[in-house]
């Protein structure tokens, strides 16, 4: 497949054609007067070369001067619904979208609001944000091909539809991914940061990217440009790692990827969800550090992800003292408009978190959207009432609280971000889990994997035990797998014991008699380890686990090195 071609973060649109077509004002609006185009206008990535179709961006101001007040609101929306289906759905299902949005099914709920898009969500193993995943839409990757479909057959039959429909979902990888079966599974971002190659993890997110493509996922929340500065169990080995230039490279890697594949990458959470080791799903976190500690630790992975081209950024519900103090950054100008938009010359989409989260819930639906799009924001996510959220919005444009050229603005920059993405078609499903793709994921995780204690020729003679903290079945299962595979021979008990760790284990879970432990998610749990050798995968994926198969095995070495500093301990002890 061709890339989506992106154009640097400051490079500019030609306004002409968008002031020509905004000064018309919008001509199915309800009763607006015309205004002037907005202050800041969208990115406009060219078309792939060779091409003679219209710029996205002016394909986008030609589209919102024909829109009324209601598909301007409903653009700028993007809920969750309940139901693996757009328009089959249980009763429980359609009684939770009746309480959500006054409707029965996904499909009905986009008719009626008019929306830009659907955000899908889901629960996975660890998952830190499951306090605001309140539902499922996802089973199997042929079930959400069929719920796309669906999803886009509603959006295409609404004045915006020319413009293509956007589909999201938070597939990071590692902890956070909401669709896990019959799906390529990369490692962790902590996994890519510990293998320190850019090409790689540019290559293993470019196969997944395919792969959220084949199945209609046209929008990924992800990569997450959070430095992790501060040992945070939200944000964790979501994170990769804890040096910014190192971690801004990745994040460049993985939003070109994503977006070669055709699906906007949304690097987030703006300004730095690491800085602080509280939970946003609970509470509003201070970031208390100085301003010059943001621009020389939170921002350059943001900055690095833009240079590389993302269509996206995700503000966050972060109380940054030395910004805005008192105003989650999502609701801030200072944060959003003045640095974002000003500093670091993001010129795209800028989503909400999801406005389900307490941070955000101080408000009621309609109040809180519209001080989101009032500080900078272009899109709503998960508004906790559709139907609340919409009137809001309504309101606030009619009565005047909410400047008509700001609304104008953000549903610009969503529909040029919907003509960027539009008009691809969607890669086989026989892509998913492809033996290439696998490839890709193994590559990446045979670069993580890392020695913090002990030699760099591992190998262990077998017969090995393996044995874990938190009923892991599944992860001791693979790994047994993967060793049987390697030609070492593993047995239920007595062989050397090799000992799993993993995402939110203590002190507790370790194994004082284990040859080997290993740590499956941020390796920190390790400076209390006693085993004389420590390994980390920073993942617990298939390809993972084949990679420290191999290297126990003595078929490779452990070349990785900890992206995380760990107390007592070097970043890797290999000498090289």
């Amino acid at each position: 497949m061709g890339g989506v071609s992106i154009t640097p973060r400051r490079a500019g649109v030609a306004l002409t054609a968008l002031t020509a077509l905004l000064l018309t004002g919008c001509a199915g609006q309800s009763g607006g007067p015309a205004v002037a185009p907005p202050t800041t206008a969208p990115a406009a990535p060219p078309t792939p070369s060779g091409s003679t179709a219209v710029d996205p961006a002016a394909r986008a101001a030609a589209l919102v001067g024909t829109l009324a007040d209601e598909d301007l609101v409903g653009q700028v929306l993007m809920p969750y619904a309940y139901g693996s289906s757009a328009t089959e759905v249980s009763e429980a299902s359609a009684a939770g979208n009746r309480t959500l949005a006054g409707v029965a099914t996904p499909a009905e709920m986009v008719a009626k609001y008019r929306l830009g898009g659907v955000i899908l969500v889901g629960f996975s193993a660890d998952d830190p944000t499951s306090g605001n995943q309140v539902t499922t839409n996802v089973e199997n990757p042929r079930q959400v091909r069929e719920l796309t479909s669906g999803l886009r057959e509603a959006g295409g039959k609404l004045a915006a539809g020319p413009a293509g429909f956007l589909i999201g979902t938070d597939q990071e990888y590692g902890v956070v991914t909401r669709i896990t079966d019959g799906v390529t599974l990369l490692p962790s971002p902590l996994a890519a940061g510990a293998a320190g190659d850019p090409a790689r993890t540019e290559a293993a997110w470019r196969a997944a990217g395919t792969e959220l493509a084949a199945m209609g996922i046209n929008m990924d929340f992800a990569p997450v440009a959070d430095v992790l500065a501060k040992r945070s169990t939200v944000i964790g080995s979501r994170s990769f790692g804890a040096d910014p230039r190192r971690a801004g490279a990745q994040v460049a890697g993985a939003v070109r990827g994503l977006q070669a594949a055709g699906v906007a990458a949304t690097v987030k959470h703006f300004p730095g969800h690491g800085l602080s080791a509280a939970d946003s799903h609970k509470d509003v976190p201070v970031v208390g550090q100085s301003r010059k500690v943001l621009d020389s630790v939170a921002f350059p992975p943001f900055s690095a992800g833009i240079d590389a081209g993302a269509l996206a950024v995700m503000s966050a519900h972060l109380d940054v003292t030395s910004i805005d103090p008192g105003v989650p950054a999502t609701f801030s100008r200072k944060v959003l408009t003045d640095v974002l938009r000003g500093q670091l010359g993001f010129t795209g989409v800028l989503v909400t978190d999801g406005m389900n989260m307490p941070p955000a819930k101080r408000w009621s639906p309609g109040e809180a959207a519209v001080r989101a799009l009032d500080a900078g924001n272009d899109l709503i996510l998960m508004p906790p009432n559709v139907t609340q959220a919409y009137d809001g919005l309504l309101a606030a444009l009619r009565d005047g609280s909410l400047p008509r050229a700001r609304l104008v603005e953000a549903a610009t920059r969503v529909l040029t971000m919907k003509f960027t993405l539009a008009d691809r078609p969607a890669p086989a499903m026989s892509t998913l889990d492809s033996p290439e793709h696998r490839g890709a994921a193994e590559a990446l995780a045979a670069g993580a994997v890392t020695v913090l204690r002990g030699s760099c020729a591992v190998g262990v003679r077998g017969p090995v035990t393996v044995t874990s903290s938190g009923g892991r079945d599944r992860t001791r299962a693979l790994l047994a797998e993967a060793l049987t595979a390697a030609g070492v021979e593993v047995k239920p008990s007595g062989g050397t014991k090799v000992h799993l760790v993993g995402y939110g284990d203590g002190a507790g879970d370790l194994s004082a008699d284990a040859a080997v432990t290993v740590a499956m998610d941020t390796p920190y749990l390790l400076a209390r380890a006693k085993s004389p050798t420590l390994l980390a995968t920073y993942s617990s994926s298939p390809a993972s686990m084949t990679a420290l198969a191999n290297v126990l095995a003595g078929r490779a070495e452990p070349t990785g090195r900890s992206p995380v500093p760990v107390p007592g301990l070097p970043a890797t002890s290999c000498a090289k």
